[in-house]
């Protein structure tokens, strides 16, 4: 059984642009090394500024990506990003039936 996540994550605006698009094979190469798939591309919003500050930081990176991955199989992903030192921030949610139908997510979620 497959569910749809939605994961978004912001990279240290500081790194190069270039290390920073990098993250996008590592976030995808976890994706599915968990036996999981990303749905379409990963969405790279390029750099924004934050609204406040983040451990003193001004700006990130900000990546999207929507994903099918069987319950419980982004946890070591999960983990290994809270951990890395260039993500100042990354979010894993499990998007609702609804949505995931909406998105076009719901017949591999199902």
């Amino acid at each position: 059984m497959m569910r749809a996540y939605e994961m978004m994550i912001i990279i240290d605006g500081d790194v190069d642009d270039p290390q920073a698009q990098a993250w996008m094979k590592t976030v995808t190469d976890g994706v599915t090394a968990a036996g999981g798939e990303l749905h379409g591309k990963i969405d790279w919003w390029g750099k924004r500024p934050f609204a406040y500050e983040i451990n003193k930081k001004t700006s990130g990176y900000y990546m999207v990506a929507d994903v099918l991955a069987p319950p419980g199989a982004l946890d070591e992903l999960e983990r290994a990003l809270r951990l890395a030192d260039d993500i100042v921030r990354q979010l894993l949610i499990r998007l609702p039936e609804a949505e995931a139908e909406r998105r076009g997510m719901a017949l591999s979620a199902a």
